[in-house]
């Protein structure tokens, strides 16, 4: 290769004339890059030339024409064409620069860069074309890629679908004026017998990779699932889809898919029925009469009216005509309740509660109390939400006593403190144990036998922890559940949406007002220690 073949980047050339030993500088063309002192530096220094004026070679990157830098006596060295070698960090490529020959010095063949790599470790990855390409044309100081180690391919983590609906806190569809559709509600997940309720896609597990040392990269772990499910579930052959045995409700709890069947009573709960404890969802086309109790896992749909009964559910309480309870009637839900109206009631709702009306009645939500549609009117008794209550009208010109208390309930509060001291208590006998079998643990990989009374006592020392964790998690759950009500509680607000009359008390955990005049469109929040007012 000679002079006259086209470099866009700077390089250099050794030249020897007689005993000295030069080097020829040639500057960019349009575009290329100049040359790096250094480069120049480890270039000498491969070729075993250390004692040189810097100067000169500055000058030499420096000049804008053809230069010529002394280096020094000439220590033999034919200066054949070089090749130099260089891995990036993570040995996954393989760059290489090449330096001219001296006149009358060897140019380069394959097996010098096989000799090259070689010397660098390199057996995997090298791009034999790329290096053919080059030998038949390069530029000099300049880089280029000639390998790649493989790198890992990457898996995909397991992923579950579930074909109903998830969340706890879906609202309830309504019509175009406001009120709830019983006939359409998206609360309720309904399923048929036969019906494919998850399908679970199972991890791809990635490949190791190589770096161009030949050393194995490991590929990122991936997360497996499983499907979990509890009765009236199958499973299909390859474990991948899960169908409902029967026709019911399906909820998914902590990860586990639950299908309950419904018991569905026909007319009344009345004399000719009696009470109903049921593992799943009860369902009664039509009233509940005064004194009779309802137990459900499930949900409670009643498509009547609830008189002075009692109903309790695991799940959600859904009544379309309403509570009349005559002061003994009583909603207990641990999900949501929807109801047209209540009246006389006691209604509790581990979720929220949406109504069109409540009068003379005491109901409590973990959420909010939305009444919003119909009426809209609160009136009498004592709402309790930790987050929000939103009404139309509350209180009334008679100025009948009603309370409306939101945020953090001192109850919960007082739980919350004792929750934390038994989490602190198990948490200190837990640290005492740890260790021990930590030290077991180690004795055991060391391969010492420990005598009998020992090892009879280690194994009681992991019953023991795996009694304390056991305790120790629904605490913590709890725990967590009541700190993200607290969040809520932060924000809590009561939302007037037409008019709130005097006579109303407000409270907002510890503090407390009581309405004097007549107010409209207005929100009541909690600022600075103190209840404030302001408009909607």
């Amino acid at each position: 290769m000679g002079d006259n073949m086209e470099n866009r980047n700077s390089y250099f050339k050794p030249v020897l004339e007689n005993d000295d030993f030069y080097l020829e500088f040639f500057p960019a063309m349009e575009g290329g890059k100049a040359l790096d002192a250094k480069e120049v530096i480890s270039y000498l220094s491969s070729q075993g030339y250390s004692n040189y004026d810097m100067q000169e070679i500055n000058r030499g990157i420096t000049s804008e024409e053809p230069v010529r830098a002394y280096i020094g006596k000439s220590m033999g060295n034919k200066f054949h064409e070089k090749v130099i070698i260089s891995l990036s960090l993570d040995f996954m490529l393989i760059r290489c620069k090449f330096y001219p020959a001296a006149e009358g010095g060897r140019e380069l063949n394959r097996e010098d860069i096989q000799d090259a790599l070689t010397h660098e470790k390199v057996i995997f990855g090298v791009d034999w074309d790329m290096v053919n390409s080059l030998l038949h044309r390069r530029e000099y100081c300049t880089e280029y890629l000639i390998g790649k180690g493989k790198p890992p391919a990457i898996g995909k983590d397991a992923k579950i679908e579930y074909f109903f609906s998830t969340q706890k806190s879906l609202k309830p569809k309504h019509n175009e004026d406001g009120t709830v559709d019983y006939h359409d509600l998206n609360i309720i997940s309904k399923v048929e017998k036969g019906q494919l309720l998850a399908r679970l896609i199972p991890a791809v597990h990635g490949e190791p990779g190589m770096n161009v040392l030949g050393g194995e990269i490991k590929a990122k772990e991936v997360k497996s699932l499983k499907l979990q499910y509890s009765n009236n579930i199958r499973l299909s052959e390859d474990g991948t889809e899960l169908y409902s045995e029967v026709t019911g409700h399906v909820a998914l709890v902590q990860g586990k898919v639950f299908v309950s069947g419904v018991y569905e009573v026909p007319a009344d709960v009345d004399h000719s029925i009696g009470d109903i404890d049921y593992p799943g969802n009860v369902t009664v086309k039509g009233n509940v009469k005064t004194g009779f109790v309802i137990r459900a896992e499930g949900d409670i749909v009643v498509e009547g009216v609830v008189e002075g009964a009692q109903l309790y559910a695991g799940g959600q309480i859904i009544v379309k005509r309403g509570i009349h309870g005559m002061g003994k009637g009583l909603l207990s839900a641990k999900g949501n309740v929807v109801i047209k109206f209540i009246e006389g009631a006691t209604v509790k709702a581990g979720g929220y509660v949406e109504t069109e009306s409540i009068i003379q009645s005491n109901v409590s939500a973990n959420t909010e109390v939305i009444v919003k549609s119909g009426k809209g009117l609160i009136m009498g008794g004592d709402i309790k939400v930790s987050n929000k209550v939103t009404a139309r009208v509350i209180g009334s010109t008679m100025g009948v006593m009603t309370g409306i208390s939101v945020g953090i309930d001192p109850e919960k509060m007082e739980r919350y403190t004792e929750l934390q001291q038994m989490a602190k208590e198990i948490g200190k006998k837990i640290e005492i144990i740890r260790p021990i079998l930590v030290n077991y643990s180690q004795k055991l990989q060391a391969g010492v036998q420990l005598p009998a009374d020992k090892a009879h006592y280690m194994k009681t020392q992991v019953f023991a922890l795996k009694g304390l964790q056991g305790q120790l998690a629904p605490i913590n759950e709890e725990i967590n559940r009541l700190r993200m009500e607290f969040m809520n509680a932060g924000r809590a607000k009561i939302e007037v949406q037409d008019v709130i009359y005097p006579g109303v008390t407000i409270k907002f955990s510890e503090i407390s007002m009581t309405t004097k005049s007549e107010r409209k469109y207005c929100q009541f929040v909690k600022d600075d220690g103190a209840i404030k007012v302001m408009n909607l």
